[in-house]
Order: C-alpha cells, then structure tokens, then sequence
C-alpha cells in the first residue's frame, strides 16, 4: 500500500513539473508570446468571465512591437489593451510566422498577416499595416489609428554638399536681405534730409557746408552696420533720432545674424539637396529601395506620375541589391552605407529620433493610414472603428504616439535650421520706420521754430519763410547757379 502511495506521489509530481516545463517554453517563445492577455488582466480571467477570445496577429517591428524581457510591447500592444479593455474581450498575440506584411504571392496566394487573416489563423491583425485597395478588396480594414507617408529615410552626412561661395547670406532669406538694403538706403535718405532740413545741423546753408552729404550719410550708415564711429558727428536732436534708432536696428540685427549663422555652422543641416523624389532620382550618389512586397513598393508599382514610374523601374531591376527584407535591415543599411531607404514617413520620423545621424527628406507622398485588418463582415471592424475614434477623441492616440516616439536627439532640434524670414524680424523694422518718422518731424519742427523767429523780423508771414528756408536747404546749388547767372547778365 505504502508502495503504491508512493508510486502515485511520484507520477503527479512528474506530471506537474512536465506542465510546468512546457508552459515556461510556451511563455518565452516570442511566436506565441503574451499569449491570453486581456486588456489589463490575465486571459484566464477573461474566460472565466465569458469575454471572448480573438486571436491578434502581429509583426515585430520596433516600436510598434518589441520583445523585451519575454514580453511583447510597444504601441500596438498598448492599443491592443485599449481596446480590449473597451470592448470587454480577451486575446492571444501572435508573431506572423513569414515576418511579412501581405501582399499577393507569384501563386496567387496572400502572404504575411493578410493571410493569416484569409486562412483564419487569426481574427485580426495588428499592426503598422497600411490600407491599400487590394487589401481592402480581401480583408476589412478599421478607421486608421495613425497617419503616415511615403518619405526618403537618409543618412546626414551622405547628402551634405559643400558650402557655398555666398554661405555667408545664408542666415537670412532673399526677401530679409531685400528688405535690409531697402531700411539701409531709406534711413541714409533720411539722414540726408533731416541733416539739410534742421537748423541745428545746418545753420546758414548759404555760407556753411553741410557735412552731410548722401555719400558721407552712406558711409555714416555703413559704418554702424560694422559698430564702428565714423564721422560726420551729428549735432541736431532730428539727426541723432535717426542715428540711435539705427544704431539700435544694427545692433539687433547683427545679433539675429550672429546667432542664425551660428546655428546654421553648429547644425550641419545646409540645405538637403535631396529635397524631393525627383532630386532622389536625378543624382547617383546613392543607391535606393524599399521594403520588398510592402505597399510602398506597389504603390510606385501602380503610380501613373514619371518620376514614381522611374523610381519603380529603377528598384524592380535591381531587386535582389536595393530591397531589403524587414524595416530594421533598412536602418541599419542607411546608417552602414550610401543607401536611402523609401517607406513609411511616420517610421522613419521613429529611426531619425533614435539615430542622430539620420535624417527624412522634407517631402511626403501618398498620404495614407495604418488600420486593424479584420475578416471581411466581421462583427468586429465596426466595433473596433468606434473605439479608435473615441481614442483619438479623448487623446490617448496622441498620448501613445508621444511615448514610443520619443526622441534621444533633443539637443539636435537645432538641425531644422531655416533662413530668418522677414517677418521674424517686422517688430525691428516697425521700431526704425517709427524712429525714421520722428527724426523727420523733429526736423520739420526745428524748421519751423526758425522760421518763426526770422519771420518776426523780416516782417513776413511764417509760411513764406519756412518755403522759402525748405527751398534754400533743398536746392541750395539751383539756387547759387541762377544767382550767378542774374550777375553775369547785370555785369555785362
């Protein structure tokens, strides 16, 4: 009896461990890795509670899903949650067993997570999967959790070209620079007629020399644009109005330039010359392609535009060189060798946050959005459309978009340098026109003031006086020219 106990004790215990043995295998298997997850509880709970049961496929691709301590996370699993715990279901996450997305096979047959959803090994598929026309005509697809592009993935110091003769007009733009020489002529003008116009500058016009000639106000100009004094000196209260209120301009100014052109040095972000695709397709520095069978390449693939249809024929001959297989295999060739990789726009936002050294060409095209792949009439695409949408509305997309698309590059945000445009610059230029027009009328009423006085004693009323004195100030050698001219005629 003590035997057969004993015999019994020993087969339970065997068969304990053996259970134990295979679920520990089942759980770090990253095929079915976090398998019965539910929202924020366990699967068996669900089951318990009667939830049902869906089975997720997915693709590893970071950081939509990453394997991290024998678990799966990322921001599809966070949505996954969400959603689970909105709609009260439970499931099983499952790695697609070809590591592709879907596309049509040369048999006919959908590859990747589409047919895996054809096949039904699985209810739905989530993950960076992109609607297409030709998916949707096979699966359904839920409303798009997050917007994307097609864009050139590349690598900094592969498309930086050499600097300019002229780099040094880089910091402002053409229409700044336009504007500057304009409030440069314009203020020399204005010194120029305010130093003719006041007395205190210029008192007796018939027997003084006015030391402010529009060259010498040139020259007065120029010199505090390089901080310099130069001479003439002015004397007039209208005069120095304008000289401070320039002065105040140049030092601002050359401040904004000091500081624009050295972020311009610091960043290393000149112009791309790789803005768009048809500056891809035009040079031959580097090689390029996409994620062989992804949706980026069918989409060249059906494009009507000539430079889509190039950059197609230029991928499709040399398929088995410039394709690569997965996204992570792409990074790692824009980051080892002259390569820039085409695809998802919202991806490699992600690769350039997490690579310093990369970079995406401004340009997007083929706006277009990551869905849930669902059976076609399934009950579930409805229910899973609304609660994307209640998510987007009550922010959490945007929460988990911020938090797997963080950046480790923060002290790079200065490599999206672009030239001061004017209207950075408007509160300056509003302060030297308004500095400009008091200078203006001071002398005006230092003008006027004289005229007042002289007026009194010539015995003429102030406003003939004062057109008279704007005349001599203003035309002082048409005047001289015709007084010679009357004595020439009464000499002889």
């Amino acid at each position: 009896m003590d035997k057969g106990l004993h015999f019994m004790f020993c087969v339970i215990t065997t068969m304990l461990l053996l259970r134990e043995s295979s679920q520990t295998g089942e759980k770090n298997d990253p095929k079915m890795l976090a398998a019965s997850k539910s929202g924020f509880g366990a699967d068996s709970r669900g089951r318990e509670e009667g939830l049902p049961t869906l089975t997720v496929t997915t693709i590893l691709e970071d950081p939509y899903v990453m394997v991290r301590s024998a678990e799966l996370e990322g921001y599809c699993i966070d949505l996954l949650k969400a959603l689970a715990a909105m709609l009260h279901f439970s499931y099983k996450v499952k790695v697609v067993g070809d590591g592709q997305y879907g596309a049509v096979s040369s048999n006919g047959n959908w590859t990747g997570m589409i047919g895996e959803i054809l096949r039904q090994e699985a209810d739905i598929a989530v993950a960076p999967l992109t609607v297409t026309s030709a998916r949707e005509e096979v699966v359904s697809f839920t409303t798009p959790f997050l917007q994307t592009g097609i864009g050139i993935l590349l690598r900094k110091d592969t498309v930086s070209q050499e600097m300019s003769f002229f780099h040094f007009l880089a910091p402002f733009s053409k229409e700044t620079w336009t504007g500057l020489l304009f409030a440069y002529v314009l203020t020399c003008f204005c010194l120029f007629l305010v130093a003719r116009l006041s007395p205190c500058e210029w008192n007796e016009p018939k027997n003084e020399e006015n030391h402010f000639t529009f060259l010498n106000s040139l020259w007065f100009g120029a010199g505090a644009l390089a901080l310099q004094g130069v001479t003439p000196r002015p004397k007039a209260l209208s005069v120095r109005v304008i000289a401070a209120v320039w002065w105040l301009f140049t030092i601002a100014l050359l401040a904004a330039y000091i500081a624009n052109f050295t972020a311009l040095l610091s960043s290393g972000s000149e112009q791309l010359p790789i803005q768009t695709f048809e500056d891809l397709v035009k040079q031959r520095k580097l090689e390029f392609g996409t994620l062989d069978g992804s949706s980026t390449f069918y989409f060249f693939k059906n494009s009507k535009n000539p430079i889509h249809q190039m950059i197609y024929e230029y991928m499709d001959k040399r398929r088995d060189h410039v394709l690569v297989k997965t996204y992570q295999e792409a990074v790692q060739r824009v980051m080892e060798s002259n390569y820039a990789f085409i695809g998802e726009s919202i991806s490699q936002d992600l690769a350039a946050a997490r690579h310093c050294n990369l970079i995406r060409a401004p340009e997007v095209i083929g706006a277009r959005g990551f869905g849930i792949a669902t059976t076609q009439a399934s009950l579930w695409t409805k229910k899973l459309s609304i609660a994307v949408l209640k998510l987007r509305e009550s922010g959490d997309l945007d929460y988990l978009r911020n938090k797997w698309w963080e950046t480790s590059c923060l002290h790079k945000s200065r490599d999206r340098w672009s030239p001061l445009q004017p209207q950075a610059l408007g509160g300056l230029f509003l302060t030297l026109a308004i500095g400009l027009a008091l200078g203006v009328i001071a002398a005006v009423v230092e003008l006027s003031n004289k005229s007042r006085h002289a007026a009194g004693h010539v015995k003429k009323s102030c406003c003939s006086v004062f057109t008279e004195e704007m005349c001599t100030r203003l035309r002082i050698k048409e005047n001289t020219r015709q007084s010679q001219e009357t004595s020439g005629r009464a000499n002889a």
